[in-house]
């Protein structure tokens, strides 16, 4: 009976792994179809929104039958419930990349070069807290997820350099409100992005310790 539900966990890591792999491409296309200005590439981002969500109902699915079926206690419990979370969080990532690749067409043809930088780091830093965390879960490593958590200052630290960029624009043409409005929702969706990979760092915290809190 146990080696029954060890092979089901080891089912639910490599779900876990390639949701977070999902959500890695969904960023790093929005990114690049941003960047590049490349309408074609940004529509790629929402099938693989579809995807998760299809993994997220898989998922779901999955940890219910480990609980009904299996019936854990204690530690197994924990990691199940904290696997609920964490697809939850994931979800939310596919989401919010779709919805960068989905204000695409309102930026179409205007210069971005003065943050591009700066939303290309955002966009790096995403990613590897999104693979980190989802990593953090799968190994049990603390200092993994202490390390996502830690990267979140970095991404809010260039949030504000990106807003701070958008106020001195729109202090020097007026017109250009409506552009600016749409480019910082763009980087408060990374910075979400972030916010959401460190809650699934929080979720590595509760699966080991039966804690959630701030690392």
């Amino acid at each position: 009976m146990r080696n029954k539900f060890e092979e089901q966990l080891e089912q639910l890591n490599v779900e876990l792994i390639k949701t977070g792999a999902l959500c890695e491409d969904a960023i790093s296309t929005a990114a690049k179809a941003l960047l590049e200005n490349d309408l074609k590439l940004a529509k790629l981002v929402k099938p693989i929104e579809l995807e998760i969500d299809e993994k997220e109902r898989e998922i779901e699915s999955l940890c219910m039958r480990l609980i009904l079926q299996q019936q854990p206690v204690a530690g197994d419990l924990r990691l199940i419930s904290a696997a609920l979370k964490m697809i939850s969080d994931l979800e939310r990532i596919g989401d919010q990349a779709s919805d960068i690749a989905e204000l695409l067409p309102y930026l179409k043809d205007r210069d971005i070069s003065f943050s591009r930088v700066h939303i290309q780091e955002m966009a790096e830093a995403t990613i590897q807290m999104v693979t980190d965390s989802v990593d953090s879960f799968v190994r049990r490593d603390m200092e993994l997820a202490r390390k996502v958590m830690q990267c979140d200052n970095g991404v809010d630290d260039l949030f504000n350099k990106v807003k701070d960029e958008l106020i001195r624009l729109i202090a020097e043409n007026r017109e250009s409100g409506e552009f600016c409005i749409d480019l910082l929702m763009v980087a408060k969706y990374f910075e979400r992005i972030g916010d959401h990979a460190v809650n699934v760092a929080e979720w590595v915290q509760y699966s080991v310790t039966g804690t959630k809190e701030s690392l």
